[in-house]
């Protein structure tokens, strides 16, 4: 079971199995909230797909069906964002398994005054956000800000 967390911008799917008026696909709110048949708006925000797929399944069980088969999954993650010394900083759409080397690449490499060697990551979960010296090879995830610093030589 995957322990990534929804965030505001997540796209997902919900399914309730031999209920197509209950299949929904929904973007979370900068609140992290989305708004679900009968039981109306939800704080989702933190939660793994898992937790959400239990808690509409406690939702509607009983009350709105008997024995619901709920599927939840992530259509498209939010995004993370590469600034600094590559050639298109900006904003990426996140894919699971991505490092700050990849990161990089898709933003185009890094420029002729990138310093190879002094890469920074701010993290979406630091309520701080300061930025950490991180290697090449380190994981991102969603909402994180890689930043590759001016080289000096």
């Amino acid at each position: 079971m995957s322990n990534y967390e929804l965030g505001a911008g997540d796209k997902i799917v919900i399914t309730v199995f031999r209920e197509p008026d209950l299949t929904l696909e929904a973007k979370l709110t900068d609140a992290g909230t989305i708004i679900f048949p009968f039981l109306g708006e939800m704080n989702v925000k933190g939660l793994t797909v898992g937790k959400l797929k239990d808690k509409i399944t406690q939702g509607l069980s009983g009350r709105y069906l008997k024995d619901p088969h709920v599927n939840v999954s992530v259509l498209e993650y939010r995004e993370f964002f590469v600034n600094g010394e590559v050639n298109k900083p900006g904003a990426f759409p996140y894919m699971p398994g991505l490092t700050v080397q990849k990161a990089i690449s898709i933003a185009g490499g890094f420029t002729e005054r990138a310093s190879q060697s002094s890469v920074q990551l701010e993290r979406e979960k630091d309520v701080k956000r300061q930025g950490i010296e991180v290697e090449l090879d380190a994981p991102i995830a969603p909402g994180d800000i890689v930043i590759v610093e001016e080289s000096f030589f």
